[in-house]
Formats: structure tokens, sequence, C-alpha cells
């Protein structure tokens, strides 16, 4: 196994799971930074489907500039970091 694999991150995702004490652990809950960002399915739907086609044919079908359309976590991060900088 990797060095930087942590099974046992794992098994206390799986635990937290399968319990009702989930409000108990607050790292495993979404908080504004890790929340979900809103996007369109309809867009994410359209580049997972370029991705597996490109793929399956070994073919371009675009889904480096579906991929790019879609909001990157990382990307908007990096941005708030430097206007917060300023």
């Amino acid at each position: 196994m990797p060095k930087k694999q942590r099974p046992e991150a794992l098994a206390q995702f799986a635990e937290t799971a399968r319990t009702k004490k989930r409000k108990e652990r607050p790292g495993l809950v979404a908080d504004k930074d890790t929340a979900p960002i809103p996007t369109d399915s309809k867009a994410k739907d359209d580049a997972a489907t370029k991705v597996l086609q490109e793929g399956a044919t070994g073919q371009d079908h675009g889904a480096e500039e579906a991929i790019d359309k879609l909001p990157d976590r990382i990307i908007e991060s990096r941005h708030g970091a430097r206007h917060r900088d300023s």
C-alpha cells in the first residue's frame, strides 16, 4: 500500500456512515469550504460522457473543453486566496 493512503480514514468514514452519531464528528461534516459547488447536472453529464467516449474510442470528443466549463474548487480557492491577500 502506498505511504500516503490511510485505510483507517476509510474505516472511520464507514463506521460513521453506519451510526447515528454523525453530528458528534465535526470532521465528517461539510462546511462552507467543502460543501458541494452548485453545478448544472447536464454539464457534468456531458463532460462525463465525453471522457468515457474518449477512453473507449481513443478519439477526441471535446472532453477537455467540457471539463474546463465545470467549476473547480482548487482553482476557485486559489483565486479567493489572491483576493484575500490583496
